[in-house]
């Protein structure tokens, strides 16, 4: 694809200067994010074309010199094998979706070498667990996609893991799925040799704002419930921040400065459901995600989200989503 020339303000002929490429490899694990490697390359692409020379080279790493399945179901030829890859600058772990528990061994032990050489690791929508795996994000701080970040804390209790859309922690870069990953390049593209005009050129050109790195993964609340009214928002943030030990009625309606009965009456007009079956959809939801990415005790799940109860969350799981815990978490896992 033609890429459009941004810089008309360059006089024709004049002469580059040509810093030394940035070197980048894309390791491309079975059912990686398509999305989320396009929008990894597509800034470097554009960023060349802005500068008017190859300022950043990048190649797509095989586990083989097979093509790899995306989660989609598009196959892509990765350019060079791990075991016939040059030397690189970065390398990024383009993750899977499931994570899976097995054959780890030889990613990992292909990542560590190339820390003891001193190259930057990253890990793009589930590409952390690779690098957490391998021990290489030990002392740092890192993300990962919002569904998946109960999967890491349970097997690395003791790593940082933010909820933002990427962490740039020294040489490790980590960022979350989807576009997340154009965020973290526009901000490696504001480093030499490029820089901030770098950077807001290439967004321009992708149609995209540039977001802050602070930002977190998943839409406020209140934007995602615009038009609601601020009350009801204001509860269910409360709901949300009170999973282990549910609040009674009475509490969150004080907690709001309604009585319940207004609560219970805006819930209905806003919602079409009252307070309390709007929790439990919460409690159940959030259940239901610990469920099927982590390998918890069915137990510790029900209590982490209010049930005391075991025949009573398994009994709720059910009429919710239409199955038992175990046969949901053993059908997604089949699957």
């Amino acid at each position: 694809m033609a890429t459009r020339s941004t810089r008309p303000d360059r006089p024709t002929g004049a002469p580059v200067v040509q810093s030394p490429p940035q070197r980048y490899g894309f390791l491309l694990l079975p059912n990686f994010s398509l999305i989320a490697l396009g929008s990894a390359v597509d800034p470097l692409r554009l960023a060349n074309g802005v500068l008017r020379y190859p300022a950043y080279k990048f190649q797509t790493i095989g586990l083989s010199a097979e093509p790899v399945a995306s989660s989609d179901g598009i196959r892509l030829l990765p350019e060079v094998p791990m075991d016939r890859i040059g030397p690189y600058d970065a390398v990024f772990v383009v993750g899977p979706n499931p994570i899976p528990r097995r054959g780890l061994s030889e990613v990992t032990a292909w990542l560590k070498r190339l820390a003891a050489r001193g190259v930057a690791l990253g890990g793009i929508d589930t590409g952390s667990y690779f690098l957490a795996k391998a021990g290489l994000l030990d002392g740092y701080r890192c993300t990962i996609h919002w569904e998946d970040r109960e999967v890491l804390l349970e097997q690395f209790p003791r790593m940082e893991v933010s909820d933002r859309l990427m962490e740039i922690d020294r040489d490790r870069y980590t960022c979350s799925g989807g576009v997340s990953p154009l965020d973290l390049m526009t901000v490696l593209l504001s480093r030499p040799p490029g820089s901030h005009d770098l950077a807001e050129e290439v967004a321009d050109l992708l149609v995209a704002q540039r977001r802050s790195p602070d930002e977190a993964q998943r839409v406020p609340l209140k934007t995602r419930l615009a038009g609601i009214n601020p009350r009801v928002v204001e509860a269910i943030k409360l709901m949300l921040s009170n999973l282990e030990e549910p609040l009674t009625p009475s509490e969150i309606s004080r907690c709001v400065g309604l009585s319940r009965r207004q609560l219970e009456r805006l819930f209905a007009s806003q919602l079409g459901l009252s307070p309390q079956r709007k929790y439990l959809q919460i409690r159940l939801e959030q259940a239901r995600t610990a469920l099927v990415r982590t390998n918890r005790p069915l137990r510790d799940i029900a209590l982490a989200h209010g049930f005391v109860a075991l025949s009573h969350f398994v009994a709720s799981y059910r009429q919710a989503f239409g199955l038992p815990p175990m046969a949901d978490r053993s059908q997604r896992a089949r699957s």
